[in-house]
């Protein structure tokens, strides 16, 4: 019986593969990328890079990574892009982590800068949970200030201030966050 099944079971399944080929249906190769016209033509004119990621160090060694939904090329700027929907990580030299949030940000390397706009959100290590419209940051450098208002909950309390930078004042310093222009403190007592 076991002599009989070794030979059946190989046979049948061979049988088994081979009706599986025969039977299978043939594929339409000259089927189109279900792309819309329309979304292939804006790609093409406007220059775009889908799901872009970018991670790097400043100068002094603190690490950054950046990715956003979609990076678009700004029309007669060279080196200046547009990113919707960026996340964005800063882990300082000195254990200090900043994650950022924004609708949008326009980055020019020429410039040094990218501007974050939009609702823009600053979670910190330190437990700090900060919003603002805006918001700009050096590239090579880690230096971030706001252009106005800034809204910010923590270990302290509820904090609003004028204008806020995260900065460090040398390079072997460790990273500072700034409120400023006037600042107001309600204090929560644990």
């Amino acid at each position: 019986m076991v002599a009989l099944l070794k030979v059946a079971f190989p046979l049948a399944a061979l049988a088994l593969l081979s009706t599986l080929f025969l039977l299978s249906r043939a594929l339409d190769t000259d089927t189109p990328i279900p792309f819309a016209d329309v979304e292939i033509q804006e790609r093409l004119r406007d220059q775009q890079i889908t799901g872009p990621f970018f991670s790097g160090a400043t100068t002094g060694g603190d690490q950054m990574s950046f990715s956003a939904e979609k990076l678009v090329t700004l029309p007669g700027r060279v080196g200046g892009n547009r990113a919707e929907n960026v996340l964005a990580t800063l882990e300082a030299v000195d254990g200090a982590t900043f994650k950022l949030q924004a609708d949008v940000a326009e980055l020019d390397i020429g410039a040094n800068t990218a501007v974050l706009n939009g609702d823009v959100i600053m979670d910190t290590s330190t437990g700090y949970h900060i919003n603002t419209a805006r918001l700009t940051a050096m590239i090579s450098d880690l230096d971030v200030a706001t252009d106005g208002e800034v809204l910010a909950s923590g270990p302290l309390g509820e904090l609003t201030a004028g204008k806020m930078r995260v900065f460090k004042p040398n390079p072997t310093d460790s990273t500072q966050m700034l409120f400023s222009d006037g600042v107001k403190l309600v204090y929560t007592p644990n």
